[in-house]
């Protein structure tokens, strides 16, 4: 057989598996609107989404790929499926922080895959809105970033707020400078979101020191408007370049390649627990001396590993303070509830924000 001939073969038998992997794609199909279907027979407020088996799912698929197809494509592969089952299943509509193409898009997609119904809205506080009146599903909001710290505004919503904290997105953020332009010594503005211009300080002095800044409400305005400004750059996401038809001059400006972002999802339901999860809770101390040790010794003598404590002020009493604070674990665990009702007897107040799965960094 020859070269040409051998390939024919090969691409004969890739377009019968195709074939085959569609007829699957469908038989699954059915059981998961026979699984939706149950679900609202049982209880028409049964949450369709269910992160602890989608995760196990895919893990026990990873542990038992034999190759060659590489084990990182597993998992993208699968979130678009279980997305597009999920649709079946009945409408998952996500509110985030737009507009289109900002890093809480990406974020939002990264967890829910391309089949949910993604709904744009003007700030945080709004997506906590849609989510609380039911016109949404889940909800996606920025909380931290590595390089810029926490979003103060975020933190100070969960203080009123309904919602549980039902996951988590870890996001890595690269910065691209695009533009309609094709060289970079045709640049006379750049426009980006103050955070990323802040993160791309270095990169931008040394090599376009002269280029006048422009700030604007988030990465994707700036895409948007740099679009309409044929000497103007953005600093922004790849797919805000590909959303505005732009040429990506430089890619991966920001200065710290470690750059992520912490997303949290919001739901009006609780999450499962998975084996691999955290726990949100905010708190606040008696003001007194060693109050803040009282309250963090539970958590040590109860071999607890706390993840992330931040403080703000309470905005109800002058230097009082709320905590917040993450830690392995879920409430379902006995030595979770044990140190929760510890930490409570030495506390103010303590608002439980949710059980959730936990993301890794690197993870697709």
């Amino acid at each position: 057989m020859s070269e040409s001939e051998k390939i024919e073969e090969c691409r004969k038998a890739i377009d019968r598996l195709d074939d085959e992997i569609l007829r699957l794609l469908n038989e699954r199909s059915k059981y998961v609107i026979a699984i939706g279907q149950a679900k609202r027979a049982l209880d028409v407020n049964a949450p369709l989404h269910t992160p602890g088996r989608e995760a196990a799912i895919v893990e026990r698929l990873i542990r038992q790929n034999p190759g060659p197809f590489p084990n990182e494509a597993i998992r993208p592969v699968y979130r678009e499926i279980m997305s597009a089952s999920l649709s079946l299943e009945g409408p998952q509509t996500v509110a985030y922080l737009g507009p289109p193409a900002t890093f809480t898009h990406l974020a939002a997609l990264r967890k829910f895959g391309q089949s949910a119904r993604y709904v744009p809205v003007n700030g945080i506080k709004d997506v906590f809105d849609e989510v609380e009146r039911g016109r949404a599903t889940f909800g996606v909001v920025p909380i931290e970033n590595s390089t810029e710290g926490v979003v103060n505004y975020t933190l100070d919503m969960f203080i009123d707020s309904t919602l549980t904290i039902y996951g988590e997105v870890l996001q890595e953020v690269s910065h691209h400078l695009m533009s309609k332009a094709t060289r970079l010594d045709e640049i006379q503005t750049i426009y980006s979101h103050p955070h990323a211009i802040a993160q791309c300080r270095n990169w931008l002095e040394t090599n376009l020191p002269a280029v006048a800044l422009a700030e604007t409400p988030s990465t994707s305005k700036a895409a948007e408007r740099c679009a309409e400004e044929p000497r103007a750059a953005a600093i922004a996401s790849d797919l805000a370049a590909e959303m505005y038809g732009l040429h990506i001059l430089k890619s991966r400006i920001e200065d710290n390649i470690n750059n992520f972002t912490r997303f949290l999802v919001l739901a009006r339901h609780a999450a499962e627990k998975t084996g691999k999860d955290k726990t949100s809770i905010m708190l606040s101390v008696k003001d007194r001396a060693g109050a803040l040790y009282d309250l963090l010794r539970p958590f040590a003598s109860n071999g607890i590993n706390m993840t992330k404590i931040e403080s703000r002020p309470s905005r109800r009493k002058a230097w009082e303070y709320i905590f917040f604070v993450d830690f392995e674990g879920h409430l379902e665990e006995d030595r979770i509830r044990k140190t929760l009702e510890e930490v409570k007897s030495r506390c103010l107040f303590l608002k439980i924000l949710g059980s959730y799965p936990a993301d890794t960094l690197g993870s697709s």
